[in-house]
């Protein structure tokens, strides 16, 4: 049988992975488990090469902490994306208000036929600037009220965001993702990042993020990671993708038509592993696809 070397690559990784995440592991886990509803992943895939083969179910290997799982399905989302955009307003942000301004509004005239845009912006806490539309005259009004003032308090905005703005349109709406715009610094929200990146992660909302330069120069942050690591953190660990603040315009484009032509749902029944303990996922595809999907399985059970 031929194995492709893009798997040879994965499986050397996933040997890896497995020796670290082996401690992490109670002992509960040597026993079957099966979540009888199944487990849904949203994944990001697409060709690398000109083939018009749509991707079958067949060229995927989904492991969790090194134990490969059998995918049930994986199917084309053809749902319209639901795209919060999550502005950072705080007095000592490095970037002006037009800057921040410009920024949203790409997004505004990328969007396709059924996707819409949630405007937040948040200094100490976050404030609607504009409800669900795909009106960019009304958008465009709206982000006058964008302002600098106070300090940053992400986690407690973002989390604030997923459980007020997102979580309510679910599970019917599977399509969801943040735009964050901002530098990654946190100043006192009460929400913890491990505890946020956690929540994001279970209900399958990819982050994206317009990164901004860190006004700290990379100071350290005490119980939390540094400014560029939340950032970095919250895009890879929830499978989305990083774009420098300058490049609002390729990041819209690229966004929007990503979650428009490339987004699927994988679902599987894990076995072998624990409800109980978070599970590192890793999936990769035959040589000629790329993929892209969070990183961590919270637990199911709390």
């Amino acid at each position: 049988m031929k194995v492709s070397a893009t798997r040879i690559y994965g499986l050397i990784l996933i040997l890896v992975v497995s020796f670290v995440c082996v401690d992490a592991q109670s002992r509960r886990n040597a026993a079957s488990t099966v979540d009888a509803e199944g487990t849904i992943l949203s994944v990001v895939a697409s060709r690398t090469t000109e083939s018009k083969e749509p991707i079958k179910v067949e060229s995927l290997f989904l492991y969790e902490n090194g134990i490969e799982q059998k995918i049930k399905n994986f199917s084309f989302d053809p749902s319209p994306a639901k795209i919060v955009i999550l502005a950072d307003n705080s007095q000592t942000l490095r970037a002006d208000l037009e800057v921040l301004k410009k920024a949203t509004m790409e997004f505004a005239y990328e969007i396709f036929d059924g996707d819409q845009l949630f405007i937040v912006g948040y200094d100490e806490k976050p404030e609607i600037i504009q409800e669900w539309t795909d009106d960019a005259k009304k958008i465009e009004t709206s982000i006058a009220t964008y302002r600098k003032k106070g300090n940053s308090f992400l986690f407690d905005s973002l989390s604030a965001t997923m459980n007020e703005i997102l979580l309510p349109l679910m599970p019917g709406t599977r399509k969801t993702a943040v735009v964050l715009i901002s530098d990654g610094l946190d100043r006192g929200s009460k929400t913890t990042f491990d505890k946020l990146l956690s929540e994001l992660q279970q209900q399958n909302i990819t982050v994206y993020a317009l990164q901004i330069p860190d006004r700290t120069g990379g100071a350290y942050r005490r119980n939390q990671p540094k400014a560029n690591k939340v950032i970095e953190q919250l895009t890879e660990g929830t499978g989305g993708r990083i774009f420098p603040l300058e490049e609002a315009n390729t990041a819209a484009k690229f966004i929007c038509d990503e979650l428009k032509r490339n987004r699927y749902l994988l679902s599987y029944s894990p076995v072998n592993t624990s409800s109980y303990d978070a599970r590192r996922v890793f999936l990769i595809a035959d040589e000629g696809i790329s993929i892209r999907t969070k990183s961590l399985q919270p637990p199911n059970v709390k």
